[in-house]
């Protein structure tokens, strides 16, 4: 029960792992001046009240900027079949799978010969008859 539970949860972890690591996403962030406005993932962050920097006209030096920050998922995720495996990684796993294999076998049945005897009907108790009793 405990070992199914922990592989299902390992098996999601991974399969997790393998997802995250292949998605890509943008994150966007606006600042005016040396404060924080927006910052937005997998849209456009909110400029300065509406106001953009490229609606002031009259400002030499726009007070806003925008850093935008991708971060790139894997684009290929790398299958090796059972083919392409070198002849050393092979024979260590033949090996591995053959010593756990033949780690646990199975044990006989032990036979036992009075299986099917049937002990005689105790009609009389013979120890309070002879009077015998163990102290």
């Amino acid at each position: 029960m405990k070992a199914t539970v922990l592989h299902k949860s390992f098996s999601l972890f991974l399969a997790f792992l393998v997802l995250f690591s292949t998605f890509s996403f943008t994150v966007e962030k606006h600042y005016c001046g040396n404060h924080l406005v927006d910052t937005a993932i997998f849209s456009q962050a909110k400029k300065c009240g509406g106001i953009g920097a490229e609606d002031i006209s009259y400002v030499k030096k726009p007070c806003c900027k925008d850093i935008v920050v991708i971060i790139e998922g894997q684009d290929e995720l790398t299958v090796k079949d059972f083919q392409s495996i070198e002849k050393d990684t092979y024979t260590t796993l033949v090996s591995y799978v053959l010593s756990y294999t033949f780690l646990f076998e199975t044990v006989a049945k032990p036979i036992i010969p009075h299986k099917y005897y049937k002990p005689p009907k105790i009609i009389k108790d013979i120890h309070v008859l002879d009077e015998t009793y163990l102290i």
